[in-house]
C-alpha cells in the first residue's frame, strides 16, 4: 500500500496542467519529488503560474500522434485531465478518438510509459447515461482496453475552490432562500474534496502494483443534492434554505435556470445539470488497499465547503474552472489589422499620480472591484449576456489583486499582461463580432498617462449595428472610467503614504 506519495519518484506527463485539476495537480506531483512534463497547446496560459521554471513545458495537441509519442518518451506515468464540456455533433466520437490516439501513443514502441491515469464520472451501472457522463466513461474503457495499464478514478462531485460544482451549489444557495426545484434533487450524492481528488491523483504515480481498473474516490459522505445546498447555507452562515422537489426531471430547462443565477454558461450548466440525474455514490472502496486516506481521513462535505470558503477570503484560488480549456484568439498586430473593419474607442487621461499606483488598479479590476464606472450599466449588460447564454459578469476573478495570462475576469479573458504597463482583455461575451478592451499607463513627467482602448471587430451588418448601440453607453461608462481609475490610485497613493493599507491588500476598491 503507498503512503502519501513520494516514495517511488516518477515522470510523468500531464495533460490538461491549464484545467481546474490538472493547474493543481502540476504543483503537488512536483512537491512529491516527481518530474514533471506538460503538454499544453498554449504556453502562454501557464507563463504566469509558480511552478513554470520547475517543469517541462511540451507545445503539442493531443491530436498530433508524432509530437504526442515524441513528448511520452521516458515517461513513466501519463495524467489523461482532459475532458471538453462543450458538446455538439460528433461531440463522443471525439472524445473517444482523441483517447485512442493516446492509448496507441502511449503503448508506441519509443515510448516508455507503464500507466495512464485519468479521472471520470462517478455514476450508477446498468443505467442510462447523459451525453458528457456517457463519454467519459467511454474514454475510461479505451485505456482500460488498451495495451498500457490504466487507474481510472472515478469521482462525483469536486468541492473546492474555484470548481465549477462548487460554484453552481453556492450561487444557487445564496441566490433562492426558496427554490423549487426538480426531481434530480433528491438524488443521492457523495462528493469529494478537491484535495482529495488531488491526493489520489498523486498516489497513483508511485503505486508498484500492476493495476488495470476503476476505483470509485469519494468522501463517504453521502448527502442528497437539496441536503447539500443547505448544508452548505449553514457553513456559509445563511438562513435556512428551503428546496421543493418537483415531480419533474427537466434537466435542460434547470440547465437554463443555473445559467441563469451562477456565474456558469449554458453550454457547461447543461451538461453539469444532466450528470445529476441519478445517484452518483461509491460501489466500492478497493482504493483503500493500494492508497492510504490522507492523514486525518477522508474531507467530509462540510469541511470541503469550509475550506472552500476560507481559501476564497484567503484570496489563495489556485485554479478555477473558468480557466479551463480556451485558447487565446491573438489580437491582429498594431496598427494594421489584415484588412478587418475595426471600431475603436480610445480614452486617455494624465495624472499626477505615480503609474505604479495606477497599475494597483488596472490590475484588480473587475469581480469584487467592478469597472470603476456605473456599476447599474455593467449589471444590465452583463444579464442581457447570461440571458443569451454568454457568460455576464458572475465569473469574477481567481484573485483580487493579481493576474495572469489567460485567466478569467468577469466576461473578459486576460489575452496579455505586461505588467506594471499593460493589460489586456478579451471578451467572451455574447455579441456579433470580437471585441477587446486595453488598459495601459506609462510615466508622464513627474505623473502618468492613463490609456484606455476598446476595439470591436464586427461581424456582418449585424456587427455594425451593434457597435452603433453601444456608443452610448460607451460615452457614459468609458470617460467616467478613465476618471475614476486614476482617482481610486490617488487613494492607493495616499493610503500608502499615511501608512494605511492601501485599497487592493486587505480590502476590495468601492466601485465608484
Amino acid at each position: 500500500m503507498s503512503d502519501h506519495p513520494g516514495n517511488d519518484r516518477r515522470t510523468v506527463l500531464v495533460t490538461g496542467a491549464t484545467g481546474y485539476i490538472g493547474g493543481r495537480l502540476v504543483p503537488r506531483l512536483l512537491e512529491a519529488g516527481h518530474r514533471v512534463k506538460v503538454l499544453v497547446r498554449s504556453p502562454e496560459k501557464i507563463a504566469g503560474v509558480p511552478w513554470i521554471d520547475d517543469i517541462e513545458v511540451v507545445r503539442s495537441s493531443l491530436d498530433d500522434a508524432a509530437a504526442l509519442q515524441d513528448a511520452l518518451k521516458g515517461v513513466e506515468v501519463l495524467y489523461y485531465l482532459v475532458h471538453s464540456m462543450a458538446a455538439g455533433s460528433g461531440f463522443e466520437a471525439r472524445e473517444k478518438s482523441m483517447a485512442e490516439l493516446v492509448a496507441k501513443a502511449a503503448a508506441a514502441a519509443a515510448a516508455d510509459v507503464q500507466r495512464i491515469v485519468y479521472l471520470g464520472g462517478l455514476h450508477p451501472h446498468n443505467s442510462e447515461l447523459s451525453t458528457h457522463m456517457r463519454s467519459r466513461e467511454a474514454v475510461g474503457e479505451v485505456f482500460l482496453s488498451g495495451p498500457v495499464d490504466a487507474i481510472v478514478f472515478q469521482a462525483g462531485v469536486v468541492i473546492g475552490s474555484g470548481s465549477a460544482s462548487f460554484e453552481m451549489i453556492r450561487h444557487l444557495s445564496e441566490t433562492l432562500p426558496l427554490m423549487p426545484a426538480p426531481s434530480w434533487v433528491r438524488n443521492r450524492i457523495e462528493a469529494i474534496a478537491v484535495r482529495d481528488v488531488l491526493h489520489y491523483l498523486v498516489g497513483a504515480a508511485a503505486l508498484q502494483e500492476r493495476l488495470n481498473r476503476t476505483f470509485d474516490i469519494g468522501s463517504r459522505d453521502v448527502l442528497s443534492y437539496a441536503g447539500m445546498m443547505k448544508e452548505y447555507a449553514a457553513e456559509a452562515g445563511l438562513p435556512r434554505r428551503l428546496v421543493l422537489a418537483l415531480p419533474i426531471p427537466a434537466p435542460r430547462l434547470a440547465g437554463l435556470w443555473v445559467a441563469l443565477v451562477t456565474p456558469i454558461p449554458l453550454s457547461m450548466s447543461v451538461p453539469l445539470v444532466q450528470s445529476l440525474q441519478h445517484d452518483a455514490v461509491s460501489a466500492e472502496h478497493d482504493i483503500d488497499n493500494y492508497i492510504k486516506q490522507p492523514d486525518g481521513g477522508l474531507t467530509g462535505y462540510r469541511k470541503a465547503v469550509a475550506l472552500a470558503l476560507g481559501k476564497e477570503r484567503d484570496a489563495q484560488v489556485e485554479t478555477t474552472w473558468a480557466n479551463a480549456g480556451v485558447d487565446a484568439d491573438p489580437l491582429p498586430s498594431d496598427p494594421d489589422w489584415a484588412g478587418h473593419k475595426v471600431y475603436v474607442d480610445e480614452r486617455t487621461f494624465h495624472g499626477d499620480v505615480d503609474p505604479a499606483h495606477v497599475w494597483t488598479i488596472i490590475e484588480g479590476i473587475g469581480g469584487r472591484n467592478g469597472w470603476y464606472s456605473l456599476p447599474l450599466a455593467w449589471s444590465v449588460r452583463g444579464w442581457l449576456d447570461k440571458l443569451s447564454g454568454g457568460a455576464g459578469l458572475l465569473r469574477g476573478r481567481r484573485h483580487p489583486h493579481h493576474l495572469v495570462s489567460g485567466e478569467v475576469v468577469d466576461w473578459w479573458r486576460v489575452e496579455r499582461i505586461e505588467r506594471g504597463r499593460l493589460l489586456r482583455l478579451r471578451a467572451e461575451m455574447r455579441a456579433p463580432g470580437r471585441a477587446w478592451l486595453e488598459l495601459s499607463v506609462e510615466p508622464d513627467g513627474a505623473g502618468s498617462r492613463y490609456r484606455q482602448r476598446a476595439l470591436f471587430f464586427p461581424k456582418g451588418l449585424s456587427g455594425r449595428l451593434y457597435w452603433l448601440a453601444v456608443l452610448p453607453f460607451h460615452s457614459l461608462i468609458f470617460p467616467a472610467m478613465s476618471r475614476n481609475i486614476t482617482a481610486a490610485a490617488r487613494k492607493v497613493a495616499a493610503a500608502e503614504k499615511s501608512g494605511d493599507n492601501p485599497p487592493g491588500e486587505n480590502e476590495t476598491h468601492a466601485t465608484p
